[in-house]
């Protein structure tokens, strides 16, 4: 009977430690990288927050510069963006080890675009709607690496970068 008690034991702690999200709901987590997008190589932060146990909720600055030649002349642009997402976290779903992290969901933005006077191409501050899919494989307790693909906003190709638990 000891016996059979200690099994189920430790197959219980084994699923709460292995079928769990890696942020636990109030936990934060800092984000930080360089981006890949048609319009320069963008550098971000951002936090994430989570609400519940597969959801977070995020926001993020992002900042990026690029020239352009148009109308036979070359132009310095900036973009500095601002943007919130909410994120699924597919861990308990999949039953992942703790050290995976596989999340996807929306995002919503503002982009402030910057362009110099004389400029008549079609660059536009504005709301951009977008969505992500993204994994994270923890290092250690408290730092991870993130890799993240896009679509539909300023970060159309992805990013990748480190996550530091809060």
């Amino acid at each position: 009977m000891k016996k059979f008690i200690l099994v189920i034991t430790l197959a219980l702690v084994s699923m709460v430690s292995f079928g769990q999200n890696p942020l636990g709901v109030g936990s934060n987590q800092f984000n930080v990288g360089v981006g890949l997008s048609d319009w320069g190589v963008p550098i971000y932060v951002g936090l994430d927050h989570g609400i519940s146990k597969d959801l977070t909720l995020g926001g993020e600055i992002s900042y990026r510069s690029y020239n352009e030649r148009y109308d036979n002349n070359k132009y310095d642009h900036s973009i500095m963006g601002f943007s919130g997402n909410l994120n699924y976290h597919f861990n308990s779903a999949l039953n992942m080890s703790k050290e995976w992290d596989f999340y996807a969901g929306p995002n919503l933005g503002f982009y402030v675009w910057n362009s110099p006077d004389g400029y008549n191409g079609n660059r536009k501050s504005g709301l951009g709607l977008g969505a992500q899919l993204g994994f994270r494989y923890y290092l250690s307790n408290k730092v991870g690496l993130n890799l993240e693909f896009g679509g539909g906003n300023a970060f159309s190709g992805g990013k990748f970068g480190l996550t530091f638990k809060l």
